[in-house]
């Protein structure tokens, strides 16, 4: 311009001293960090790394700005608390163990920890809507859709849908007792009639020596069996045993089939074990997958992206809807029931706080590991993982999904949650009520206890016929020590002796949550499962 004579030397001597105005790069200084650069990286993929930085593009998320900033202010907050805590443990089990003149042992080290890392997502249930994502704590890695991690005792609600989906109700009992299974190298096995801690001893002993034999006993995180319960029981309490036993009676193809259908795409290994977390998952895919249960039974896809326009604004793309039927309603229905007894009456207890209708399940991976907490509203899910990147455990065994998880997620979604209105999971046609003696799972009468009076809910045509037994007694609660039980080979050779709280499974299981279940509400607190709005509902006393 000044060889033009547009401009004067001075003037232009005092525009090339001013800097260059550059438009600020997505980085992790921005609003959202994870779910934008999610976003870039499926736009880049899509139309080219020229248009989505040169060309102008609109581009219209489903993000919810204030949603993923409380998010981000609650989940940081309760992180950095968590990092205090790990610390003092760390610097006092460092300290323990140096006082005692003995070498540190290989995975002990006397340097600070690593910070703890997390992962939030919510998601609209109707529609896969993404409206908050946080992938981590200041990286590049977005844990949310990157990160497979063992999911625990998340995945359990898989295994009691497929049994229901198999004939089985609410009510059917389960058996929580000692149980074997062996190896000779090629697969594996039932060790039948090892019932106990004698018998198992008994059965294995001649086989404790030879390099091929292998012996996996599982056991609940507690140490405890409770015999014979309900399903309903069996997953409000966690019980590792009595996942394995559904697990081994239906098939574990059969848990793999439904998984795959409600939105699981990772590759899952269809053992005994797949029912305690075995396999690796996003949380975006369990997010996905529970989901289905809330929207009774129709899989959505995950999406961010409502639609994008050239720099004229011109459409390039608009989401379009890909419902489709995973399940029936009424199986949909059956195990969002079971899944708001983990709230209302088990590992999930503090998150009553939110006074709405809630179902949803905690998860602790082996040696505490993973953390996780998937819980769900009519109208929005939401998954919440934290652990260590290096897999680390995070520590004390009292550190679980329940106690560690659910604080924060509940803290979360008491704001998310403000504008939503409070309903229940409305119950599909073919659905009724039974009154039901919750530790039988027979009808109740009145000559039995008043407590174990429930309201429960069947499939038409499947709810019990006989009535429970005012004489029974209580289940017999029984304990395995596992000190006393004899050493051998585990399937990853990760330990020499059995060790049913530590001792790996059959592809790697998980372990599960050690909270006790909440005190079992008064008849009055019973919770009624809501009807559908224009049938008056089916109640069978």
């Amino acid at each position: 311009m000044a060889e033009e004579r547009l401009i004067t030397s001075v003037e232009r001597d005092a525009a090339a001293a001013q800097p260059i105005p550059l438009s600020k790069p997505i980085g992790f200084d921005s609003q959202a960090p994870y779910f934008v650069e999610h976003v870039r990286r499926r736009l880049e993929r899509k139309y080219g790394t020229a248009a989505v930085w040169r060309g102008g593009l609109k581009i219209h998320t489903t993000l919810d700005l204030e949603m993923q900033k409380k998010a981000e202010e609650i989940m940081e907050k309760a992180l950095a608390e968590f990092d205090v805590k790990a610390q003092a443990e760390h610097e006092k089990k460092v300290k323990e163990l140096l006082a005692t003149g003995e070498p540190l042992p290989p995975d002990v080290s006397t340097s600070p920890l690593s910070n703890i890392q997390g992962a939030f997502v919510v998601m609209d249930i109707k529609t896969g809507a993404v409206r908050a994502m946080i992938g981590g704590r200041d990286s590049h890695f977005n844990r949310v859709t990157q990160a497979k991690r063992q999911p625990g005792s998340t995945f359990k609600p898989f295994v009691w849908a497929a049994a229901l989906g198999s004939g089985m109700t609410a009510a059917s009992m389960v058996d929580d007792t000692p149980l074997a299974f062996y190896s000779d190298g090629r697969d594996w096995r039932l060790l039948e009639g090892a019932t106990d801690q004698y018998s198992i001893n008994l059965a294995t002993q001649p086989f404790a020596q030879s390099p091929d034999f292998k012996i996996w006993v599982p056991n609940n995180y507690d140490g405890k069996f409770l015999g014979r319960v309900t399903l309903r029981k069996a997953l409000a309490s966690s019980r590792n045993i009595a996942s394995i036993n559904l697990i081994t009676q239906i098939g574990p193809p059969l848990v793999v089939e439904l998984a795959r259908r409600a939105g699981i795409h990772s590759e899952l290994e269809p053992a005994p074990a797949l029912g305690l977390g075995a396999s690796v998952v996003t949380p975006l895919e369990m997010t996905a997958a529970f989901g289905t249960f809330a929207n009774g039974g129709i899989s959505v896809t995950p999406y961010t992206v409502e639609r994008a326009e050239d720099a004229s604004g011109k459409p390039l793309e608009a989401h379009l809807p890909s419902d489709k039927e995973a399940m029936t309603p009424q199986l949909a229905y059956l195990i969002t029931n079971l899944m708001k007894g983990v709230v209302s009456n088990g590992t999930a207890s503090f998150a009553r706080r939110l006074n709405r209708p809630l179902a949803g399940k905690t998860g602790t991976s082996n040696d505490n590991r993973d953390l996780w907490f998937i819980g769900f509203t009519p109208d929005l899910v939401a998954a919440a993982w934290m652990g260590y990147d290096d897999f680390s455990s995070l520590g004390r065994k009292d550190w679980t999904g329940g106690s560690t998880v659910v604080p924060w997620w509940t803290e979360i979604m008491e704001e998310i949650l403000k504008d939503y209105p409070k309903r229940d999971f409305p119950a599909p046609a073919g659905i009724v009520f039974a009154t039901i003696d919750r530790e039988q799972g027979l009808l109740y009468q009145p000559a039995c206890p008043r407590a174990s009076k429930l309201l429960e809910a069947f499939a038409q045509g499947t709810e019990p016929k006989e009535y429970c037994d005012p004489d029974r007694k209580g289940p017999v609660v029984i304990e395995m020590s596992p000190t006393s039980l004899a050493p051998t080979a585990l399937p990853d050779g990760g330990y020499g002796q059995y060790h049913p709280s530590s001792a790996a499974a059959p592809g790697a299981p998980s372990l599960d949550d050690p909270e006790a279940p909440a005190p079992l509400p008064s008849d009055d607190e019973l919770e009624t499962p809501q009807a559908p709005a224009t049938e008056e509902p089916v109640i069978l006393e």
